[in-house]
């Protein structure tokens, strides 16, 4: 069995240095990994990422994170994944690792995702070049997700996560106003997963939604944001046999 822990959207700065690192050194006693799902910082500055980073440095576990919209604010996500890599993270973008977690070989595709809608009210790539600009990125990202986690089935994993800052379906998304649904995720990043196939899939981004959810492909979602789960972070089982 495989203890994973997760939690996006924790939005650090200045004044919240050492908020979260009590819970973090707990992470021995009930996790094997750390997955981080975006919006680690307010608005994407380096002095936001050094918290973050110090938040994580040394931990005894994996930490692997992906960044979402606020961590590009301030145009520096580089440095942003600069910082947390030097503090010992693996920031993904279109890519896959493998940890060793327990003995067992855990596989983590991880993309920020973006916008875009659901199945039956989504954008479209169609007109304005500016239009088609915008879905191209979602498709991009959702390539890029489906091609890592097809990269990690060669791999020898027990399992395979995909973790995502936009959410790939909509049923973690219940509590947030309707209308801003296509903003917060796209069926396409649920298509990649259940294209290429993972035993769990992980978001945040969502701040009003719904921990809970699965893919058309029976693929369970959990959004992890910190305003929903309400805690430091939650613990996933993923059974590795």
């Amino acid at each position: 069995m495989i203890r994973v822990a997760a939690v996006g959207d924790i939005h650090m700065g200045p004044d919240s240095q050492g908020l979260l690192r009590p819970a973090f050194e707990t992470l021995p006693d009930c996790a094997d990994l750390l997955l981080l799902a975006g919006d680690l910082t307010r608005h994407g500055t380096p002095e936001e990422a050094r918290v973050v980073a110090e938040e994580v440095r040394g931990l005894p576990v994996p930490v692997v994170a992906v960044l979402g919209n606020h961590d590009h604010h301030d145009e520096r996500p580089d440095k942003v994944a600069a910082l947390l890599r030097d503090a010992g993270v693996t920031v993904l973008e279109g890519e896959g690792v493998v940890v060793e977690c327990a003995g067992t070989r855990v596989g983590i595709a991880g993309a920020k995702g973006f916008c875009g809608g659901f199945v039956g009210r989504s954008a479209g790539e169609f007109g304005e070049p500016l239009m088609k600009e915008f879905v191209r990125a979602t498709r991009r990202s959702a390539d890029s997700l489906r091609s890592a986690l097809e990269e990690l089935a060669g791999r020898d994993c027990a399992v395979r996560i995909a973790l995502t800052h936009f959410s790939p379906v909509a049923d973690t998304l219940a509590g947030e106003p309707p209308e801003i649904y296509p903003f917060l995720g796209s069926y396409l990043l649920a298509e990649a997963i259940d294209t290429a196939g993972a035993d769990l899939a992980v978001h945040g981004h969502a701040h009003l939604g719904t921990e809970h959810g699965m893919t058309a492909g029976g693929v369970r979602v959990r959004n992890v944001a910190q305003p929903v789960i309400r805690r430091a972070f939650n613990v996933y089982q993923l059974n590795a046999a």
